[in-house]
């Protein structure tokens, strides 16, 4: 097949709007819809479920959707490809053909498994955790497609593989076509996190005409690997080169992006508004994939507890330093951590109590629940007639939750099965790939020519550059980009690292690396540790980074005049 291939996207994460799939399937034309629920917290979610209950495990609302949906998209055609089955896609499968069964459907519903090596765990070096999954690549699903399957559910495959699997199995593509696949895989990064590529979530969203009920996005993918992402006629958000721009910077590195199959190279593409709500993709390069696959490990790292006072008026720092000494005095059995944070949301001479308020938490952990427990919570709170004026807290006493604990763990792809189920419960070994490279980083390109100087003013860097930011383990990502080449020019010789630091200095004691991706107008920071263990670790109030390009836009700096809109 040589036409287009329309792949649409439902589902971001485990949580994303319940009524997407069915507007998809009713929005326009479509061949395929993948649903991306899968992210490193939800394995740490999905693990919990399955230790209550072993027959669960997967994503519970995409069988609701389907319910509501399954008839309309065998009826039009359309087939389903999701990564839902989290640690149990054979569980999943069998609950799809059930559903199907009950709908009175005759559905064909395969499944990939092999990515599950938690009963492998310590033999690979992981010790003892709670899951154990490795990101497999897209030939299971190619292979389930193949077959006839109408629904293929996953485990934990790469965000981009639900897209890449459908693009291979409608071109015929094979293992090596290695820039065809490095476009499926750039489009599938685009769509698998769902309205972030059609306005959502965007840094210059009050540009954005219609965001009350904006719409999940679709990649139209070609057989030479260029695509263009779109959405439905007639509906809310935007599809720009902003918003393609920023979803492309989501959670990435360097120019190189290793996926199972390919690693794409995303300094190489080039965007191209070619109308309204239509990017064109083109350019992509690949290579031959790395030897290793990524495991996602998620542990139990313990419990914790957190004690937020309230401190508001005049002397806060004074305050802040008598309750910290107060409560690390009445704690005697001390927990193994215990952390301080005085967030200033004070402001001077403030017309509302909140405005003149701060908030100074206390977080501890340990691996006793009753080291953080009720006893912690209840020694803040008998501080209350005895410590700085004004006293209150945000809650009362309370016992300690679980958290979780995640690290990246890397194994030898032929060491992992990769498994697709047919209908028919015939199965097939997915080999690994062949042809691999070992990733190394990109060599930076050289600088743009500076641009000449002038007349400065002082203002927000979002004035001009947007940002988009998230989690990757313990570590975070800012993308930082601009529209223009004079833009460019400035921004790759003013926001060097030091720079970043210094307007980030939650940052200043961190590894930060700093990225070029020309093409794009842009620059990534990469900040090491920032996040600690993991999202569910929260070592920040904003524990998955999506604000933390937000505080850079929010950073003053002294951007040329001829830049300025």
């Amino acid at each position: 097949m040589t036409s287009a291939v329309r792949i649409g996207n439902c589902s971001g994460f485990y949580g994303d709007r319940l009524s997407a799939m069915r507007e998809m399937l009713e929005g326009g034309e479509l061949d395929y819809l993948t649903g991306d629920y899968l992210a490193e917290l939800t394995m740490l979610i999905l693990g919990r479920d399955r230790m209550k209950n072993p027959g669960g495990g997967y994503a519970k609302t995409f069988l609701r959707q389907l319910e509501d949906c399954l008839g309309l998209a065998q009826d039009k055609g359309v087939r389903i490809v999701s990564n839902a089955g989290g640690l149990n896609p054979a569980g999943l499968a069998d609950a799809v053909r059930a559903l199907a069964g009950e709908l009175g459907l005759d559905v064909r519903v395969a499944h990939v498994e092999g990515d599950d090596l938690l009963s492998r765990a310590p033999e690979l070096g992981f010790g003892d955790v709670l899951t154990a999954n490795a990101y497999l690549g897209a030939w299971g699903i190619v292979d389930c497609l193949n077959s006839g399957a109408d629904v293929v559910v996953t485990g934990r495959v790469t965000d981009a593989s639900v897209i890449v699997g459908p693009a291979a199995a409608h071109f015929g593509w094979q293992r090596t076509d290695y820039d065809k696949l490095a476009g499926a895989v750039i489009a599938g990064h685009v769509i698998e996190c769902g309205i972030q590529a059609s306005g959502g979530n965007y840094a210059f969203f009050t540009e954005v005409d219609d965001l009350t009920h904006p719409s999940f996005p679709l990649a139209e993918l070609h057989d030479d690997g260029s695509a263009v992402i779109t959405k439905h006629p007639g509906t809310g958000g935007e599809v720009s080169v902003g918003t393609v721009t920023s979803q492309l910077l989501y959670e990435i590195t360097d120019g190189r992006y290793a996926n199972p199959d390919v690693t794409a190279r995303m300094d190489s593409v080039t965007l191209t508004q070619q109308g309204p709500d239509r990017v064109a993709i083109t350019g992509a390069r690949g290579e031959p994939p790395p030897p290793t696959l990524k495991v996602s490990l998620n542990s139990i790292g313990g419990f914790r507890n957190t004690v937020t006072f309230v401190l508001t008026g005049l002397d806060i720092e004074a305050k802040a330093q008598l309750v910290r000494r107060q409560l690390e005095a009445a704690v005697t059995v001390r927990p193994a951590e215990m952390q301080w944070t005085l967030a200033r949301t004070d402001h001077p001479d403030a017309d509302t109590q909140e405005a003149a308020s701060a908030l100074l938490h206390c977080t501890v952990r340990d691996p006793d629940p009753a080291k953080v427990g009720r006893r912690f919570t209840s020694a803040g709170v008998e501080l209350a007639l005895a410590s700085y004026p004004g006293f209150h807290v945000t809650a009362p006493p309370g016992d300690g939750q679980v958290y979780g604990v995640f690290r990246p763990g890397y194994v030898d792809a032929v060491a992992v099965p990769h498994v697709a189920v047919h209908a028919d419960g015939t199965r097939t070994d997915i080999a690994a790939a062949e042809d691999t490279l070992a990733l190394a980083p990109v060599d930076e390109p050289s600088l743009p020519a500076p641009l000449p100087g002038g007349p400065t003013r002082r203002l927000p860097l979002g004035t001009i550059a947007g940002a988009r930011s998230g989690d990757k383990g313990g570590n975070a990502n800012v993308g930082v980009w601009v529209r223009t080449e004079e833009q460019w020019r400035w921004l790759a010789h003013t926001l060097t690292v030091d720079a970043f630091r210094e307007l980030l200095p939650e940052t200043a004691q961190l590894n930060v690396t700093r990225h070029q991706l020309p093409r794009l107008y842009a620059l990534n920071f990469v900040i090491e540790g920032i996040l600690g263990a993991g999202v569910a670790y929260a070592a920040r109030f904003d524990p998955q980074a999506k604000g933390l390009g937000e505080w850079l836009r929010a950073r003053h700096v002294d951007i040329p005049e001829r830049l300025l809109p």
